[in-house]
């Protein structure tokens, strides 16, 4: 996503906006994500439309726990995957993770809202690494970097 869609997002009322950091709802929302990632062990194989949502709950969930901590808030998903764009940008999430997310977000679409049972290609042992990584993350970055990271995006996206 490029500055001017992130720039957009900061703009909408749902969209991208600056927060006090929580981290008791970033604790929640890594449960989520790791509750989520055993359902999608029960299912798999069984339904690619659960699948598919699933998994990209399991994922964004994750996601949404890291910028919890970052006090980031975002209720649209595009603007949420676009400031995950930014994070990896910046070496806090792992390098190609925003691409695999935004393609899950639109295979979630088409085998949820279009019904295509397209194929979802899932491996549990990457998604629980992923999470152990964004777990770690958030219980490793300092108020430092995270007092860094917010005032880096909103001089860019014209939050402050």
């Amino acid at each position: 996503m490029d500055a001017e869609k992130l720039k957009w997002c900061c703009q909408q009322k749902n969209g991208i906006k600056i927060v006090k950091p929580n981290e008791n709802l970033a604790n929640d929302y890594i449960k989520s994500s790791e509750e989520t990632l055993m359902i999608l062990q029960d299912i798999k194989g069984k339904s690619n439309m659960w699948l598919a949502t699933t998994k990209y709950y399991c994922e964004y969930f994750v996601i949404y726990a890291l910028l919890q901590k970052l006090g980031i808030k975002c209720e649209i998903h595009d603007c949420t995957i676009g400031v995950c764009g930014f994070l990896e940008g910046r070496g806090i999430v792992p390098k190609g993770f925003t691409k695999i997310l935004s393609k899950d977000k639109d295979l979630r679409i088409d085998n949820q809202y279009y019904l295509k049972n397209k194929k979802v290609d899932v491996d549990i042992t990457k998604l629980r690494e992923f999470i152990l990584e964004i777990k770690n993350k958030i219980n490793t970055i300092t108020l430092e970097e995270i007092t860094k990271i917010r005032g880096e995006f909103e001089k860019m996206y014209g939050l402050d």
